[in-house]
């Protein structure tokens, strides 16, 4: 399928399709399957366990963390490039161990849900939120921005779902690795440079003068 325009990265996402976001080959150079939040299906969530074989993330926008109440994982975060992991959580009501793809479908549905609230989740739990920087990409240039960032410029809740892509033998999909599984299984692949760029161009950034 190739490099999509953002664009088209939009339509898909508005459509509830999966996309493949890579950042920059000097940072991870990895490839994350990328959903938008609110669209996620049990099938959706098999399909990045099946083929994806990362680990499945839910990507929160700072103001959604906070009206969870969801604790970073770590106060003092020594991960190399910054991962804001918070708690594990899991759905209070209709799950049952939690790990199925449809119990974790659906504590992500809960999660980003229009009136979801600390009350509707417990910790720990199967599905693994991060907490995006403020300003998303234009602030941090990694997929948990990248995916908040397309989820609203896509006029849709500003949260996603990522799975980073391993080859069959366990190693990281690279570049050529992941234009192949593109390929293979029909998705459009999006790049954080692009969505920067995309937003630079179309968002006003006012400075004020004291």
């Amino acid at each position: 399928m190739g490099i999509c325009s953002i664009a088209e990265a939009l339509e898909d996402l508005r459509q509830g399709k999966m996309i493949i976001l890579v950042d920059d080959e000097a940072r991870e150079n990895e490839g994350d399957l990328t959903m938008a939040a609110e669209k996620i299906t049990p099938e959706a969530i098999n399909f990045m366990a099946k083929y994806g074989r990362g680990l499945i993330c839910l990507s929160l926008d700072p103001e959604r963390v906070e009206n969870l109440k969801l604790p970073l994982m770590v106060q003092d975060n020594r991960s190399r490039f910054q991962t804001a992991f918070t708690v594990s959580i899991e759905a209070k009501e209709g799950v049952s161990t939690g790990i199925s793809a449809a119990d974790r479908a659906h504590t992500i549905l809960t999660a980003v849900a229009d009136d979801a609230s600390p009350e509707d989740l417990i910790q720990p739990g199967h599905v693994f939120p991060l907490r995006a920087r403020r300003g998303g990409v234009l602030f941090r240039a990694g997929q948990t921005e990248g995916s908040v960032d397309l989820a609203r410029l896509a006029g849709l809740k500003p949260a996603g779902v990522i799975c980073e892509i391993m080859n069959d033998d366990g190693t990281m999909a690279r570049r050529h690795d992941l234009d192949r599984f593109a390929k293979k299984h029909g998705l459009n692949i999006a790049t954080v440079a692009d969505i920067i760029a995309y937003r630079m161009r179309n968002e006003s950034f006012v400075h004020k003068e004291a």
